[in-house]
C-alpha cells in the first residue's frame, strides 16, 4: 500500500531528519505550492476577464445572428469562438441558456451551440500545456493530457451532431424529464463558490460587467453602446430630504415622513414601494430613503484606456503570472515528489481496483472529476491544474482520461443553475439538460466499453509525440482547430448549406481515406499495393512537417530567449547524484539498474 511505504520510508529517518522534512520539506513547501496554485488560478481569472474584454462584444454579436442558428454547424462553430473568446464555457451556455428563455433561441439551436461550447472550452488547459515547452518530455505528456479533452469533444461531436440533426433525440429526451417536473424559479441558486476565494485578488485587478454581453445577443444594445468594465458595483441606502425625493413615484425610494405646514387639500399616488403627498404650496417638509450607486474600487477602474487596451494589458500579465506560477509549481512538486515518495502518490493516484473490480475504478475517477469541478464551478481550472501533473507523470493519460468525463459533468451543473434562476424555466432548464446529457451520451459511446477508450487516447498521445519533435505545433495546432477551421466553417456556411455539403463531403471523405489507409500501413501493410504501403510517393511537404520545422528551427535561432540551453556539468553532474540517490543507478559501479518506466506510453497511429 502506498501509505506503508511511506511511513516506512520515514522509519529510515532520523529524529531531526524526520522534523525537518515535515516543517521545511512538507509543510512550507506546500505551503509554497498553495500560494502559487491561488495565483495560478487567478491569472486564469484575469485572462478569461482579458478575452472577455478583447472578443466579448465580438462574441454577443456573434450570438446576435440567430437566423445563422438553423444550421446546425453554424450553430456548432459559432458556441466555439464564443466560447474561445469569452475563455468560459459557463459564460457561454448561460447566455444560451438566457436567450432560449427569452424565445430568441429555439431549444434545437441552443443544443448546436452548447456542443460548440462545450469543445471551445477545452482551449484554457492546452494553452496551459505550453508552460511545460522548456522540457520535451514534461511537453509531450502535458500536451497529451490537455488535449486528451480536445479529443473527447470532438469525436463526440462528429457522432452526435448529425445525430441530434436527424433524430431531435436530445430534445425529445429533455423535453420529456423536464415535463415530469413541478419546476419553479429559484434566484438564489446561481452561486459561484470559486470566486469567493478570488475575488479579493481578482476583483482589485479588473471587474467585468458580463450583462452588455447578454442584451448584444439579445438585440437590446448595439456593441458600441456597451461597456465591459464595470463602474457601479454596490448600492447604498441613504436619507434624503425634501427636493431629493422624488416627486415622482419610483421603485427604489420609500417615503418615511410627511409634515406639511398649512392645511391643503392632498392627493395620495400609490406605487409599489412608494407613497409621495403633494400639496397646494411647498412648504411640505418630506424625509426618504434613497439607494444611491457605490463607484467600483480597482485598478483599471475609470481609466482612460480602451477596454481593448485593458485587455490586452490583462492577457500579456495573466500569461506571464500563469508562466511563472505554473513553473514554481511544478519545482515545488518535484521537490516533494521524489523517490519512493514520487513513487506512492503515483501508485495511489493511479490505483487500479483489483480483479473484476478493476473496470469500476473509472467510474470513480468520473465521480471525483465532477465533484471537483462542480466545487470550483470550472471545468477549465479543474483540468488546468491537473494537466501540468501529467506532464509530470503523475497522473497517467488512462487516469486523466475518466477525470476530464466527470470534469465535463461537472460543468453542466452551472447552465442547470442558471436555467432554474430563469424566468422561462422550463425552456431553460431543458437547454441545461441537453447539456448534461450530451456529456453523458458521449461517455457512454467512449468510455463504457474499454475498447472505445483507446482512440481518444491514441489520438491524444499522438499529438504529445508530435509536439515533443516540433514544439511550435502546439501553438500551430490551437490556432488551427480553434480558430481557423470554424471560422472557415462559419464563412462557408454563410454561403448555405448546399456550399457547405459540397466543400465539407469531399474533406470528410478524403481525411477517412487518409486515416483508413494509415491503419492499414501499419495492421496489414502485406495487402496493399507496394507503393501505397508508406507515405514516400507523396511530395515530402504533403506528409510530413519537416520543411516548416526547418523555418520555424532557423527563426528560433535568431531570438536569444528561445535557443535551447546547453547542459553544463554542474547540470549534469547534480541529476547523476539525484539518479543515484533515488536507487536508479548502482553508485559503486555507476551501472543502471532495471528501471520502471513511468511514463506514458507513446504508441498510436502515425499520419
Amino acid at each position: 500500500m502506498p501509505l506503508l511505504e511511506w511511513l516506512s520510508f520515514c522509519v529510515e529517518l532520523t529524529t531531526k531528519g524526520k522534523v525537518k522534512r515535515i516543517l521545511f520539506d512538507y509543510f512550507i513547501l506546500l505551503c509554497l505550492f498553495v500560494g502559487f496554485l491561488y495565483l495560478f488560478i487567478c491569472s486564469l481569472s484575469v485572462m478569461g476577464s482579458a478575452f472577455q474584454l478583447l472578443g466579448g462584444k465580438d462574441a454577443g454579436q456573434s450570438l446576435s445572428n440567430t437566423e445563422l442558428f438553423d444550421n446546425p454547424v453554424a450553430g456548432l462553430v459559432l458556441g466555439i469562438l464564443a466560447t474561445v473568446l469569452l475563455q468560459s464555457s459557463s459564460t457561454t451556455t448561460s447566455i444560451v441558456i438566457t436567450m432560449a428563455a427569452a424565445d430568441l433561441l429555439t431549444v434545437d439551436q441552443a443544443i448546436y451551440m452548447v456542443m460548440g461550447a462545450n469543445i471551445g472550452t477545452s482551449v484554457t488547459n492546452t494553452i496551459v500545456a505550453l508552460g511545460q515547452i522548456k522540457n520535451r518530455d514534461q511537453f509531450e505528456l502535458a500536451f497529451a493530457g490537455a488535449t486528451i479533452h480536445d479529443m473527447f469533444n470532438f469525436f463526440t461531436v462528429v457522432i452526435l451532431l448529425p445525430l441530434e440533426a436527424a433524430t431531435h433525440y436530445l430534445r425529445a429526451l429533455t423535453g420529456k424529464i423536464v415535463d415530469s417536473w413541478n419546476l419553479k424559479t429559484d434566484k438564489s441558486q446561481k452561486k459561484d463558490l470559486l470566486k469567493k476565494l478570488t475575488k479579493p485578488l481578482t476583483g482589485s485587478i479588473v471587474r467585468i460587467d458580463k450583462k452588455p454581453i447578454e442584451k448584444i445577443a439579445q438585440g437590446k444594445i448595439q456593441a458600441s453602446e456597451a461597456r465591459l468594465l464595470k463602474y457601479y458595483c454596490a448600492t447604498e441606502t441613504t436619507m434624503a430630504y425634501g427636493d431629493d425625493c422624488p416627486l415622482e413615484p419610483t421603485v427604489n425610494t420609500t417615503l418615511l415622513n410627511t409634515t406639511a405646514t398649512t392645511t391643503a387639500t392632498t392627493t395620495s399616488v400609490t406605487s409599489v414601494q412608494t407613497t409621495v403627498i403633494t400639496t397646494i404650496n411647498d412648504t411640505m417638509n418630506i424625509t426618504c430613503e434613497k439607494d444611491v450607486k457605490i463607484p467600483c474600487d480597482y485598478l483599471f477602474h475609470g481609466t482612460s484606456l480602451s477596454e481593448s487596451v485593458v485587455g490586452a494589458i490583462l492577457l500579456v500579465c495573466s500569461l506571464v503570472v500563469m508562466c511563472i506560477s505554473l513553473i514554481f509549481m511544478v519545482k515545488i512538486l518535484t521537490r516533494l515528489l521524489h523517490g519512493r515518495v514520487a513513487e506512492s502518490v503515483k501508485k495511489f493516484v493511479n490505483y487500479e481496483f483489483p480483479g473484476k473490480a478493476k473496470y469500476f475504478t473509472g467510474y470513480i475517477a468520473i465521480l471525483v472529476g465532477a465533484g471537483l469541478t462542480i466545487l470550483v464551478q470550472s471545468s477549465s481550472v479543474f483540468t488546468s491544474a491537473i494537466t501540468p501533473l501529467v506532464g509530470m507523470g503523475i497522473i497517467n493519460l488512462e487516469r486523466m482520461y475518466p477525470l476530464t468525463l466527470g470534469s465535463n459533468i461537472g460543468t453542466t451543473v452551472t447552465g442547470i443553475l442558471a436555467g432554474l434562476a430563469s424566468s422561462n424555466i422550463e425552456k431553460a432548464m431543458q437547454v441545461a439538460m441537453a447539456h448534461l446529457f450530451f456529456n453523458l451520451s458521449g461517455i457512454l459511446i467512449w468510455f463504457v466499453l474499454p475498447p472505445m477508450r483507446k482512440p481518444p487516447i491514441a489520438a491524444a498521445r499522438f499529438l504529445g509525440r508530435t509536439t515533443k519533435k516540433y514544439r511550435w505545433f502546439a501553438l500551430f495546432y490551437i490556432a488551427i482547430c480553434f480558430f481557423l477551421i470554424p471560422l472557415a466553417i462559419f464563412g462557408i456556411s454563410l454561403a448555405g448549406w448546399e456550399a457547405l455539403v459540397g466543400i465539407g463531403i469531399p474533406i470528410l471523405l478524403l481525411i477517412g481515406v487518409v486515416f483508413g489507409l494509415n491503419i492499414l500501413q501499419r495492421k496489414v501493410p502485406d495487402r496493399l499495393p507496394e507503393k501505397l504501403r508508406n507515405w514516400e510517393f507523396l511530395p515530402l511537404p504533403l506528409r510530413s512537417l519537416e520543411p516548416i520545422d526547418r523555418v520555424f528551427t532557423a527563426i528560433v535561432k535568431v531570438i536569444p530567449c528561445c535557443k535551447e540551453p546547453e547542459p553544463d556539468d554542474d547540470d549534469f553532474k547534480d541529476r547523476e547524484a539525484d539518479v543515484i540517490s533515488n536507487g536508479v543507478v548502482d553508485a559503486e559501479n555507476k551501472m543502471p539498474e532495471k528501471v520502471e518506466m513511468t511514463a506514458v506510453s507513446v504508441d498510436g497511429p502515425a499520419v
